[in-house]
């Protein structure tokens, strides 16, 4: 790039201008000086859009970057969002950040803009996981939250997550409102810096007691943790916040024997021992696994940097160490704790689960044989919360989960949590282990009951505007033209939730999808297979979530089973053209 275009020169320009501080105006000034054009455009060309989740993007001077500018004008739109919707009231928000480079100032400015607007501020004065941002909220009586954090994106990156007065993350109609009300904010002169101190009171210690204290509350299997309490974990925070309350979470449980991953328990946004600090990655768990090695660990867990996610390894029959995805902790989950349930005689009949419709459907059929409801919402977990708030005070909410290894169990909180869910998983192992089993025989004898499920997320990705373009059209021609068959089974049913409609192939009858609307397609085959597409909404890919089933009729089976459906799988996509 030579030179740049007439609308970014403009932006740039209004930077060098405007009420911006020195360090950003001299940083512009050299990228322009080394005619730094590219990354001048990538960070000028447009606004960094407030999404319906918040911001996320990379970090540096510019309107499409994450800085000081960018974290004020969302938290000047939320506030004078908050303050026309409670305009009578006190408004109290809370406000915390991850370990990522930056997170701890940016949190800082977002305190200090509420507290110019005349809202009450719950500042935790260190980092701390998301998931006790939402119990805050909720615990506080706060109208809405922060949590500045880019999850489990590569160092250069952070974020905005804004949450509503139940802890969930905002939904529709609420969430375009506050969209409208971030992208009204035109000028950096309309944003009030200057903070009231009166208004941050510091939090911390008082609320990870609270917090602590109500899950360990939830514990269904107590008296086999007791028999087991010397079970070999080992853990590792990826440094992140994990480090703050998992371990105390697993010893409040009653586990005693907990090794961590001491090169990995330094919060660090640099996050130096990983390429990505995510435990979807089996990279991110390599010291995990060489720790569990050592110690002949019974369970690995690892936590993503804003611990709302967490990953396991455990070892098969052979006595390898395997990682498990995030369809099978869910699935085991809560094949434990409907069985536990069940077992102590806990239910009522009032209980329900919640899963999204790319997540395994052996939970449903877990679901159906315990007689319990299973809901189906839309990928996202504010959806998740989002129908637990509609059903608080009328029904049992027991766990839930999505493919993308985040978890809930109880009532606590309204977004994934891996605090609760890695004190849940450390249980359900105790259990096992208690009746002389394990994980991996655990799932093998959940596929033996339910079916063999295997799932297999494929990802394409196709960069840029005719990227876009052709994901695009990937869609229209499945929706209009759907596969016949894929991987030599009938295409019986096809469920289109932009249009909100499920086809028959076979008798051309339709039937209305209750969900909100969203660009999903998914095609059901003859023997069960479900197939869903979907473009991403954050990166430019489109993502295949491919569920084929089978049976296990003997565990020593399993590898051969195993392969079949892998091989299933390969042809399903190959008939997809992917």
């Amino acid at each position: 790039m030579h030179e740049l275009e007439p609308s970014v020169l403009k932006k740039v320009n209004e930077w060098l201008q405007g009420s911006y501080d020195t360090e950003t105006k001299e940083h512009i000034q050299k990228l322009l000086d080394d005619q730094s054009y590219t990354e001048l455009t990538d960070s000028f060309y447009k606004d960094l859009e407030f999404g319906t989740g918040g911001l996320r993007g990379i970090m540096g001077p510019g309107s499409n970057r994450i800085n000081k500018y960018t974290i004020g004008a969302a938290t000047q739109g939320l506030s004078n969002y908050l303050k026309k919707t409670y305009p009578s009231e006190q408004i109290k928000v809370a406000v915390a950040h991850d370990s990522r480079n930056n997170s701890d100032y940016f949190a800082r400015i977002t305190a200090e803009v509420f507290s110019a607007n005349g809202i009450f501020v719950y500042f935790f004065k260190e980092l701390r996981p998301t998931p006790e941002l939402s119990f805050a909220i909720r615990e506080l009586g706060c109208k809405s939250g922060v949590m500045l954090t880019a999850s489990h994106n590569p160092k250069e990156y952070n974020g905005y997550k804004a949450y509503g007065a139940d802890g969930g993350q905002f939904v529709s109609p609420e969430d375009k409102k506050v969209m409208q009300e971030v992208a009204s904010i035109t000028s950096i002169e309309e944003v009030k810096f200057d903070p009231d101190e009166q208004n941050i009171e510091l939090i911390g210690e008082d609320i990870d007691e609270l917090y602590l204290d109500k899950i360990t509350k939830l514990s269904v299997s107590p008296d086999a943790i007791k028999r087991q309490s010397d079970l070999k974990i080992v853990y590792s925070p990826i440094h992140g916040t994990g480090i703050t309350l998992v371990p105390q979470a697993l010893k409040r449980f009653g586990f005693t024997n907990v090794t961590l991953v001491e090169e990995q328990t330094t919060p660090d946004g640099n996050f130096p021992t990983v390429v990505y600090p995510n435990p979807e990655e089996k990279e991110a768990l390599t010291l995990a696994l060489e720790k569990g090695k050592e110690v002949d660990a019974d369970l690995i867990l690892a936590t993503d940097p804003d611990a709302d996610r967490v990953g396991i390894a455990v070892k098969n029959n052979e006595g390898e160490f395997i990682l498990f995805n995030g369809n099978q902790t869910g699935s085991l989950l809560i094949n434990y704790l409907l069985t536990a349930w069940e077992e102590k005689g806990k239910f009522t009949g009032k209980e329900y689960i919640v899963k999204t419709i790319v997540t395994s459907y052996i939970i449903d059929e877990i679901a159906r044989a315990k007689n319990v409801e299973c809901y189906n919402t839309l990928t996202g977990f504010k959806y998740i919360g989002e129908l637990m708030t509609k059903f608080q005070g009328e029904k049992t909410f027991i766990g839930g989960g999505e493919e993308s290894y985040g978890y809930l169990i109880g009532d606590l909180v309204r977004d994934k949590d891996a605090v609760v869910s890695a004190a849940f998983i450390s249980e359900m192992t105790a259990f096992y282990k208690d009746k002389g089993s394990s994980l991996f025989e655990a799932l093998l004898e959940m596929y033996q009951q339910y079916g063999f499920y295997k799932e297999k997320l494929v990802s394409v990705t196709k960069k840029g505007k005719s990227g876009a373009e052709e994901i695009k059209a990937m869609m229209e021609r499945f929706r209009n033209n759907p596969p016949a068959t894929l991987g030599g089974s009938k295409v019986v049913a096809l469920k289109d939730y932009e249009q909100r409609v499920e086809t028959d192939i076979l008798t051309g009858s339709r039937k209305d999808i209750e969900l909100p609307k969203s660009d999903v397609l998914q095609f059901i085959t003859e023997e069960g297979s479900i197939i869903s597409a979907r473009p991403s909404g954050t990166e430019p890919k489109i993502k295949f979530y491919c569920s084929v089933k089978g049976t296990l009729s003997d565990k020593a089976a399993y590898k051969e089973a195993d392969q079949e459906l892998e091989q299933k799988v390969t042809a399903i996509m190959a008939d997809l053209g992917v």
